[in-house]
């Protein structure tokens, strides 16, 4: 039975058991529509909450999905980029999600996946090639540039700004002039939404490592978190930063979202989760979509921020559940992720909007 109209899908979310949810969500789901009849689409029905799941690449290769901060799925023109080796070695690729064509976009040398980035206006494609940051400009298709030479993480700024790091600096590249902001940056830069700062990393061990701010203005960069920490976002209005963090107890390690703020509010616990080893938040951080690492339940799970409550999606059995890297499209209308659990590593996707509310507007996010 469907709701009434006076109850949103995110008030369902907040009232029913995660149980009752997933019935419901499968006795209202439309009828299937066809798949495209070109390209490597494949339905299947998902054995534990028999919800549709699409596999948008073919296992005759290695597909790997960009990291899940970066923007890699064009609302605009219907499609999403990924890498793969299909052509004998890793290679950006762009798929039409209409018509499920898949075309490569350039040659490279040796790309590192995880770094597939489009600019704010989805005119510019950047990415990272045997650590020389290169932007290719999508419509011409033509050879790439490169911007900055020696890089090894970069995020793209909503004003155009380039941050990297660099031998260990954190740098801020603008209108081709470039200001050093911080210096010991080990992984993970992060443009903060609306403003002209960044977040990057600096590494204790394997394991473990510290989250700091830096900024122009800001006279040093300021610690927010410590420990075994990771998959940072910021908050859409750039004053927090979410992220997972691994709490220990005497039987068993926790995973917990956790929040911190810029304006010295401590960090505190969103919500405990079923052991995420990766997750993402939708556009505007009331919805959580994140991949278990327990080998009983190894799936993808929607955690309601409010309601700390869960609801799974399917499952991933991926053999590397921190590589599986849920995101919800721009929009929040599907969720994307990658798994090997078919053997090689394939991206794939499920439609969410009867659970998550939409987001109207296919601008920026």
């Amino acid at each position: 039975m469907r709701p009434q109209k006076s109850i949103t899908r995110r008030a369902m979310l907040a009232t029913a058991f995660p149980a009752c949810l997933a019935a419901q969500a499968s006795r209202s789901r439309p009828k299937a529509k066809p798949l495209p009849s070109a390209g490597e689409f494949v339905r299947f029905t998902d054995p534990t909450t028999e919800t549709y799941v699409v596999r948008l690449t073919s296992l005759k290769s290695s597909s790997l999905l960009p990291s899940a901060a970066n923007r890699f799925v064009s609302l605009k023109d219907r499609n999403i980029l990924f890498s793969s080796d299909r052509g004998g070695r890793m290679s950006p690729f762009q798929l039409d999600l209409r018509t499920g064509a898949v075309r490569q976009i350039a040659d490279t040398a040796k790309l590192s996946p995880l770094s597939l980035c489009l600019d704010p206006k989805e005119r510019w494609l950047y990415f990272l090639d045997d650590g020389h940051l290169q932007r290719l400009e999508l419509a011409k298709r033509q050879t790439p540039e490169t911007v900055q030479d020696n890089v090894s993480h970069f995020s793209i700024a909503r004003s155009g700004a380039v941050f990297f790091v660099s031998a260990g600096k954190l740098q801020r590249l603008e209108s081709s002039a470039s200001a050093v902001l911080a210096s010991g940056a080990s992984q993970t830069c992060l443009a903060q939404p609306g403003g002209k700062g960044c977040l990057f990393t600096r590494e204790i061990s394997a394991v473990e490592r510290e989250f700091w701010y830096a900024a122009d203005g800001v006279v040093k960069p300021v610690r927010l978190a410590k420990g075994a920490v990771s998959d940072p976002f910021w908050t859409p209005d750039g004053q927090s930063l979410i992220f997972l963090r691994d709490v220990a107890t005497p039987n068993v390690t926790l995973a917990e979202i956790h929040e911190v703020g810029l304006d010295g509010t401590g960090e505190h616990c969103v919500a405990p989760t079923s052991q995420f080893a990766s997750f993402s938040p939708n556009f505007d951080g009331t919805v959580f979509v994140g991949a278990s690492r327990s080998k009983a339940q190894p799936n993808v799970v929607l955690l309601l921020r409010s309601a700390k409550r869960e609801m799974t999606l399917c499952q991933h059995h991926s053999s590397r559940p921190a590589a599986v890297s849920p995101v919800f499209s721009p929009d929040a209308r599907r969720v994307y992720f990658q798994s090997d659990e078919e053997g090689k590593p394939a991206i794939y996707s499920v439609n969410v909007e009867l659970l998550v509310e939409p987001y109207a507007d296919s601008g920026e996010v």
